[in-house]
């Protein structure tokens, strides 16, 4: 997996140079600011990765949630997002 195989797969606008410049994060995508990470067995959250994408997230835009795009085995892909979000997106399936 790349950054950008994984951003062209589901459509996201990739940051340039994955976030190293003035635009943090790997990708933007929808109402999102994604970091993508690929493991080939398991990956750790901890408090100070979780920290970094949102702070990255926060100086993109505001208005937007921090995501770890997350592939296991180049095969698994998981999204962590916060329960928050998780919350709001179960309540407009519900609303629907």
């Amino acid at each position: 997996m790349s950054e950008s195989g994984e951003a062209k797969r589901i459509g996201a606008r990739l940051h340039k140079n994955s976030g190293r410049n003035y635009t943090k994060g790997d990708a933007s995508w929808y109402d999102y600011v994604l970091d993508f990470k690929e493991f080939s067995k398991s990956f750790s959250i901890t408090q100070k990765v979780w920290s970094k994408v949102v702070t990255d997230c926060l100086k993109v835009d505001r208005k937007k949630s921090p995501a770890i795009c997350l592939v296991l085995d180049g095969k698994t892909r998981l999204a962590i997002i916060e329960w928050s979000e998780f919350e709001r997106l179960v309540e407009g399936d519900n609303n629907e």
